[in-house]
């Protein structure tokens, strides 16, 4: 079981990590607010957003297999943001721009 051990290791990490960075930010907003923030909020916070990380990377991936490929891309992400109009539109115009950064790149 090592791998299980490793993985789990680097899931912890991976939600340190995201702990220290909504903290960062939690912090920024709650002196601009003049509010207080809880670190207990700041963790239910963290297990939230991970929790919707690990939702959002399972959808990419079905959507990627259900099109026959092995690898999510952008076409992944805009059909996860299909629920939200104006964010999609955001990933479309982005995707665009890098499909035609790309493009001109390669000439």
């Amino acid at each position: 079981m090592p791998d299980s051990d490793e993985a789990a290791a680097g899931d912890e990490r991976l939600k340190a990590a995201l702990w220290y960075s909504l903290g960062k930010t939690v912090d920024a907003i709650s002196i601009d607010s003049n509010i207080n923030a809880a670190p207990t909020f700041i963790g239910g916070l963290t297990e939230m957003v991970a929790a919707k990380i690990a939702l959002a990377s399972t959808d990419m991936e079905a959507f990627a297999k259900h099109a026959g490929r092995s690898t999510v891309n952008s076409k992944d992400v805009i059909l996860l943001a299909r629920h939200n109009e104006a964010l999609q539109e955001i990933l479309q115009h982005e995707a665009e721009t890098v499909r035609k950064r790309d493009k001109s790149a390669a000439r």
